[in-house]
């Protein structure tokens, strides 16, 4: 961008664990502070800090609580949005409700504890997503020896949301190995990939660009587990238009949450 413009940055894919402070609103401090250093907007925040792989519904609701605390702190500077789990369907689908419908919160996810995201526990999940506009971030990985038992791969959601086709998904991380990755999801025209949480590769915004499209590709950082300053340098150091920037870097995301953020009166 020229003229001495910036570039209107959300991050899809933000967290507030190994992020320094002893309270959700210290952690969110932090990274408002580093978000200001290389000009991001808004991030949507999710999962609270525990980092516990297979969590409890009452670790879900506390780390729920957390992003909360966090978000009504800054509530300029970040949306809430709410972690999930196929292995409670019925308490998820409660907590949805809490978080959602009833509260601040304006996506599902990143959804990533315990079972593959195309169980058919996740079905009724992501009809009330649906029902609330609410777009659905999904961890995927692609690991060399295999990944965790009921961690998700690009294939499992390129399935889900087959099943799904009035669903939004973000594929958190493209599955890490990215040229696999935006493969297997390309034909999925309501999947989108997520560029958060991997090394900064040369090469891989512009092919996800060239084989989706501009308006398919969503920059995120996966902070604290890494920096805002190494995710960006993915978008802005890639070799696509500016036009296609504006969109990767937070166009996309403005116009997929729109809905749910009129709906809940977030905008006019």
């Amino acid at each position: 961008m020229t003229g001495g413009q910036r570039f209107r940055i959300w991050d899809i894919h933000s967290h507030l664990h190994s992020v320094p402070g002893g309270t959700p609103e210290q952690r969110m401090e932090t990274l408002v502070r580093f978000a200001d250093r290389v000009g991001i907007e808004r991030m949507i925040l999710s999962q609270g800090y525990s980092a516990d792989l297979h969590p409890t519904p009452e670790q879900l609701r506390e780390e729920n609580d957390r992003v909360m605390r966090a978000v009504r702190a800054f509530p300029g500077r970040a949306y809430g949005s709410v972690y999930l789990s196929p292995m409670y369907p019925e308490f998820s689908l409660r907590e949805f409700d809490r978080c959602v419908r009833d509260g601040p919160m304006i996506g599902v996810g990143e959804l990533e504890a315990d079972k593959r995201c195309n169980a058919p526990e996740m079905d009724a999940i992501v009809e009330r997503a649906i029902a609330m506009q609410a777009p659905i971030l999904q961890h995927t990985w692609l690991k060399r020896g295999g990944n965790e038992p009921g961690e998700s791969t690009p294939g499992d959601l390129v399935e889900l949301a087959g099943r799904h086709p009035n669903a939004t998904f973000l594929c958190g991380h493209t599955g890490g190995d990215w040229e696999r990755g935006i493969r297997i999801i390309r034909r999925s025209k309501n999947i989108l990939a997520g560029m958060a949480g991997f090394d900064p590769t040369s090469g891989v915004v512009e092919m996800a660009v060239r084989e989706l499209g501009p308006e398919r590709v969503v920059y995120g950082s996966d902070v604290g587990g890494r920096s805002f300053a190494s995710q960006v340098a993915k978008v802005l150091g890639a070799d696509i238009p500016d036009s296609a920037k504006e969109l990767v870097l937070g166009g996309n995301l403005r116009r997929l949450f729109a809905p749910i953020l009129r709906v809940k009166g977030y905008l006019a």
